[in-house]
């Protein structure tokens, strides 16, 4: 009797999505698409295309390395073809911005940005930066994740500075994660003054700060919208002040 070998272009279209969705999208991209037609085609599907990570990260005690090579393979063969198929990003600071820049992404409204240093979130979410001007009307989910910062002394402004420009800038945003590893390098401390910012958009956050005080400050109507809140506490000794707090809670 011979032996019978099942190749994976074999298998019905049914079994290939089912073992497919198992892996990263990444991963199915890079290593299926224009393998040959068929593939292709099935890669193209929205389950595969929609969200995408592009970086390096662990999983399951897997570590998934995006190389230059994977990089280089979706910015000249796959980003382009699908670029009006993706809807959520996530990125790390070496590869971002020639990620972004490489060509629009008319459904994108989600972003994920990891691995960035202070000084270069920053420069995003300057008033006139290829980010900000490119998607600051589109994104409605932002994450940010800061991983080092050369004056630890500025860290507090920083994080202050890119708040503030996060919600000055983006309209429409409804979900905004600050620090998802909750780090030091995502603190925030307003001091005697609460911020300047408000949002009729938002619904959940996720952020870091540094006492009661700050939480309270963020707690006082300026989010009317906001239906989900967490939040890491850093100093819980600090002396609460009176604030004048205006979120209905239901039960």
């Amino acid at each position: 009797m011979e032996r019978s070998f099942i190749q994976l272009n074999d298998l019905p279209d049914e079994i290939l999505l089912i073992l497919l969705k198992n892996l990263q999208n990444a991963e199915v991209l890079y290593s299926l698409i224009n393998v040959n037609k068929r593939l292709t085609t099935i890669v193209n599907d929205s389950n595969f295309t929609k969200y995408l990570t592009l970086r390096t990260f662990s999983s399951n005690g897997l570590l998934y390395e995006f190389t230059r090579t994977i990089l280089d393979r979706f910015c000249l063969k796959i980003l382009p073809k699908i670029h009006d198929k993706i809807e959520f990003l996530s990125l790390e600071s070496s590869s971002m911005k020639r990620i972004l820049l490489l060509t629009n992404y008319p459904n994108l409204y989600e972003i994920g940005l990891y691995d960035i240093a202070t000084e270069i979130a920053k420069d995003l979410f300057t008033d006139e930066s290829f980010f900000i001007r490119t998607f600051k009307n589109q994104i409605s989910s932002l994450t940010i994740d800061i991983n080092k910062c050369q004056d630890r002394y500025s860290i507090l402004d920083s994080n202050r500075f890119i708040y503030t420009q996060v919600f000055t800038m983006f309209r429409n945003l409804k979900y905004f994660n600050f620090g998802p590893s909750s780090s030091a390098y995502h603190q925030l401390s307003f001091g005697f003054s609460p911020p300047s910012v408000f949002s009729s958009t938002l619904l959940e956050l996720h952020i870091l700060v540094d006492s009661f005080k700050d939480c309270l400050y963020l707690l006082d109507g300026r989010f009317s919208q906001l239906h989900t809140f967490y939040v890491t506490i850093c100093d819980v000794s600090h002396r609460l002040i009176k604030i004048n707090n205006e979120v209905r809670y239901s039960y």
